[in-house]
This record gives C-alpha cells, structure tokens and sequence, in this order.
C-alpha cells in the first residue's frame, strides 16, 4: 500500500534494527507487550525468517526513508491444527499514532494473511484503558471472543486481555 506520505511493505533485514527500536519503547514503558526485556536484533531476524518460512506477512510502514511502525502475523498455538489461525500484532513508533498507520497497516496485514490462506485471525490486546486498538481491530471486522483477567503482571499492576478473533474464510468454505 502506498499513500502520498508513505508505503507499507514487507519487512527486510535493514528494518530490524527500527523494528527492535520500536518495540523496546514498548516493552520498558508500557504494558501493550508481556515482554520485559527488549529482544535483540537477532530474535528479530529469526523472526523475520520463521514467517517468511510460514509465508506469513511482516510489514512496515515507512514514511520519508523512515519505519514508522510495523506489523506481523504470527502462529497463534504451536500445535499443527492451529496451523490456519494467527494471531496479529501492531505496533507504531511514538508520535505516529492517531494519523491512519495502524489502519493502513492491518489492512495490509489481513490481505497478506489471507494470501497466505490464514483463516482466523487473533488479536490479544492489553487492558490499557486505551480502546484505541480495540476500535482498530473493530473496524476491520474483528470481533468479541472474550476477556481473560489479571493473566499479566508488569509494572506492579495486573493487567487484563481483551480477545478479538476475525474469520477469513473465503465465502462458500
């Protein structure tokens, strides 16, 4: 997808260090991610290469030379028969929220999944108060599944999850 400001495309091994970078302001700030300490470059590029592997999409959005945010699909269980439900994951850089890079990049994201014939897609997103991504992810067609309480502690607060899951299956299947 490419737009006046920016592109989203798929992710390359230049982009991991941006991508690491992102994900860290996450990771020591906020409680989007479980994670506690940052992944280094070398987790993302296994990473880049088990979804290539998959045939699954990582993208970015670039605006000016610069990654601004990327997105992923990942396996959602590691058991074989999950092997057509993923579960999503999108993060911006700070400052780059609010402006149509999340939605610019899950659309992206749900097309490459359904090229890949994905055809459930999980969102988990962390109680924040913020429905931002709650909103998102709605407008895109994802649904309720479920709510799961106090499953994350980060930050000496407990936090909950809220399950979104939209179907991809081809009309007729």
């Amino acid at each position: 997808m490419s737009t006046r400001e920016g592109v989203v495309r798929p992710a390359g091994a230049g982009d991991l260090d941006r991508i690491a970078e992102i994900f860290s302001h996450y990771v020591i700030s906020g409680v989007s991610t479980f994670e506690e300490v940052p992944p280094v470059v070398a987790h993302w590029r296994q990473r880049l290469d088990d979804l290539a592997d998959r045939r699954l999409p990582f993208l970015v959005a670039e605006v000016g030379g610069e990654v601004i945010g990327y997105a992923y699909a990942g396996p959602w269980r590691p058991k074989p028969a999950y092997r057509h439900t993923v579960e999503d994951t999108i993060y911006l850089a700070p400052g780059w929220t609010g402006r149509g890079w999340g939605r610019a990049l899950l659309g992206a994201l749900l097309a490459g999944c359904a090229n890949a014939g994905v055809r459930q897609v999980i969102a988990v997103i962390a109680d924040t108060g913020d429905d931002a991504s709650v909103a998102l992810h709605r407008a895109f067609g994802f649904t309720h599944a479920g709510r799961l309480g106090g499953v994350g502690h980060k930050h000496g607060r407990w936090i909950d999850t809220t399950l979104m899951q939209c179907d991809l299956t081809p009309a007729g299947d």
